[in-house]
């Protein structure tokens, strides 16, 4: 089951210049800064900045879908001929992504909570 898209990641190189801007626009201050993750909660919405996110396999900006079973929903995604991008790995306490490309080429990640 799917609880919708909750979060958008974006791949960053310089996260502090970064990180001034998205305070500014957003117009909060980050709930978590850390050398890999600079992470803002507007409205509901969760909106992260990934330094290095570009070589960890993010092709750009990505929306993640928050769902129950992370591996049904990516076999649900190659058995409708899409594709694994970044395969599901564990980013910390027990949070599991994956980022995949559908039939057309649309990318997007999954996101399953422990």
């Amino acid at each position: 089951m799917s609880k919708g898209i909750q979060t958008i990641l974006f791949p960053v190189e310089n996260a502090d210049s970064t990180k001034a801007l998205f305070i500014k626009l957003l117009g909060a201050e980050p709930i978590a800064d850390t050398p890999y993750y600079v992470g803002f909660e507007v409205a509901g919405q969760s909106i992260g900045l990934v330094p290095g996110g570009h070589k960890q396999g993010m092709p750009g900006p990505v929306a993640y879908i928050h769902v129950d079973d992370i591996k049904a929903s990516r076999q649900q995604v190659l058995d409708a001929g899409g594709e694994t991008v970044v395969d599901v790995r564990d980013v910390g306490n027990g949070r599991l992504v994956a980022i995949v490309k559908d039939a057309e080429s649309n990318v997007f990640g999954l996101l399953q909570d422990a």
